[in-house]
């Protein structure tokens, strides 16, 4: 029989909102190739066009800042990296910051309904994003309000409770010794819900963050929202989905991960 799940962990940009991140990355990228770096850009490989949903997805998703920074810099070959990794990523959270606080996020309704389902059926949730903003959009989001719009009943849910406070556990944002693909953040989610990984589900749209649940014997779900369900298959997704409302619950509930239909 299979181990009944005792654990959901979610990542949080991609997954549970629809984030400015990428917007943040490439729009700074671009202000500094437009600007500041402009003696440069002809000895890289940046254009406009060239930072692509794509890019971001496979160089980007679900790493740490300063990760993020090195990565996109040496996809498009920028010369001077290590001076200027810092630099980007600075800049970026600024914006970021920015762009969260005027409200230019939305929470995916599909990630709502299914962590609320999720806790109905006895199962214990974390957040766990690389994001240290990632508190930022939790604590903004209304799930009462949220069911009362979308006619949900539920036990689990309160006035005026925030998504932030949904969560059993919270590690986003932590200086973790080792970023995804390790495993580490996911496990100390686990520990923290009081779960074995072996009984622990992940909920990621990147595909370093399906490899870091594997790596650390969890189950994994791809939420492919980029229609990159390739690239999350090939990392070792269990099952990839383009919306949450796509798993079967009961299959869930009985420790088993399948599609709908």
């Amino acid at each position: 029989m299979p181990t009944r799940f005792q654990a959901a962990i979610f990542d949080v940009d991609g997954v549970l909102v629809d984030s400015p991140h990428q917007k943040a990355w490439r729009e700074s990228l671009r202000e500094l190739m437009e600007g500041q770096w402009s003696d440069i850009r002809g000895q890289t490989t940046w254009s406009p066009g060239a930072f692509t949903p794509h890019v971001y997805q496979e160089k980007m998703s679900g790493k740490p800042r300063m990760s993020g920074a090195w990565a996109a810099i040496e996809f498009f070959k920028v010369p001077d990296a290590g001076a200027r990794a810092g630099q980007y990523a600075a800049r970026k959270q600024a914006m970021v910051v920015r762009l969260i606080e005027a409200g230019d996020f939305t929470a995916y309704p599909d990630a709502l309904r299914f962590i609320i389902a999720v806790k109905d059926a006895g199962i214990r949730a974390a957040a766990a994003s690389s994001s240290k903003n990632a508190k930022l959009f939790l604590r903004q989001i209304r799930l009462d309000t949220f069911a009362r719009e979308h006619g949900i009943s539920s036990p689990s849910l309160r006035p005026g409770l925030t998504l932030l406070d949904f969560f059993d556990a919270d590690v986003s944002g932590r200086d973790f010794a080792h970023g995804k693909p390790h495993p580490e953040m996911f496990l100390t989610a686990a520990h923290e819900l009081g779960a074995a990984p072996e009984t622990a589900i992940v909920m990621e749209d990147a595909a370093a963050g399906v490899e870091a649940a594997k790596a650390g014997g969890m189950a994994a779900i791809g939420i492919a929202r980029a229609h990159d369900e390739d690239l999350l298959s090939a990392a070792g997704a269990d099952i990839v989905v383009t919306a949450l409302d796509e798993v079967d619950l009961a299959a869930l509930s009985d420790g088993q991960l399948a599609t709908k239909g």
